[in-house]
């Protein structure tokens, strides 16, 4: 299944978000997929944990933060998670992200395989990036993946 499936199956993706508080924006990007019971509640804590032990690793110069946590720290199911912030922030001091896109992985391969590779293959297109930061709706998103 692709990301634009499991992003709409998940109903994930949210648009124009004003939160500037990285942990705010974590649990936001995690409620969905705890909603629809692919992740655990502990999940989005994991990443929080992750992020305050190592740092934002997961922050890429393209202002794209890629969090996740390992797949024993709750994962049910495959999932993707999209949030859009209107103004880019920091995660525990990295660089600042505007796209953030949340991945739980059922076991390590995937997780480090199918999630990464799929997430790198989406946004490994300047012009998808741009139409992606400026888009309005979730109706939007779904045309431009």
């Amino acid at each position: 299944m692709t990301i634009k499936n499991l992003l709409i199956e998940a109903d994930a993706i949210q648009v124009g978000v004003t939160e500037s508080d990285w942990q705010k924006v974590i649990q936001l990007a995690a409620s969905p997929l705890v909603a629809q019971g692919y992740i655990s509640e502990d999940y989005s804590q994991a990443v929080i944990d992750n992020t305050l032990s190592h740092g934002a690793y997961y922050v890429f110069d393209e202002g794209v933060a890629i969090p996740h946590a390992r797949p024993e720290c709750g994962v049910n199911r495959n999932c993707f998670s999209l949030v859009l912030l209107e103004h880019p922030i920091r995660f525990a001091g990295s660089e600042k992200a505007d796209i953030v896109i949340m991945f739980g992985a059922e076991d390590s391969n995937a997780h480090i395989e199918e999630g990464i590779r799929a997430i790198v293959a989406l946004l490994d297109n300047d012009e998808r990036m741009t139409k992606l930061r400026a888009a309005n709706s979730r109706e939007e998103v779904i045309a431009l993946l």
